[in-house]
């Protein structure tokens, strides 16, 4: 599982693992069922303490994201929860459109950011995504 933190940030190391996870998980890298690091292994991946760790998975359980099984570790849930999507749908609008000004602003023409979005797109679709678009 791909997690990465960036220590000097200024949103707190467990808000950059959750929202990370969350991310693997509505993208389809983590699939329902999937079982994640153990807690002491992700910590030592990440160089965190091991309560951070459990702080976060307990969190994405507490919001339906993760099973977590005393003993056993923790598994996606087998769908996520439908009320997180409306709110992370509604601030990713708001990133994208802060994005789409700031594109505006550099001199960026609608059509051209249009085209930069098409090739994000097809960059970071899987080629089995692609194909069916096709």
């Amino acid at each position: 599982m791909f997690v990465r933190i960036e220590k000097g940030s200024a949103v707190s190391i467990t808000r950059q693992m959750a929202d990370q996870i969350r991310a693997l998980c509505l993208a389809g890298s983590l699939k329902p069922g999937d079982q994640l690091p153990s807690v002491r292994q992700l910590a030592r991946e990440l160089a965190v303490n091991q309560n951070t760790v459990l702080r976060v998975y307990k969190r994405l359980e507490a919001e339906g994201w993760l099973d977590v099984r005393h003993g056993d570790g923790a598994y996606v849930t087998p769908r996520p929860p439908i009320w997180q999507l409306d709110g992370q749908r509604r601030q990713f609008a708001e990133e994208l459109q802060q994005l789409v000004r700031r594109g505006l602003m550099l001199g960026i023409g609608a059509d051209e950011l249009r085209e930069l979005l098409d090739q994000t797109l097809e960059a970071s679709l899987p080629a089995t995504s692609q194909e069916q678009s096709q």
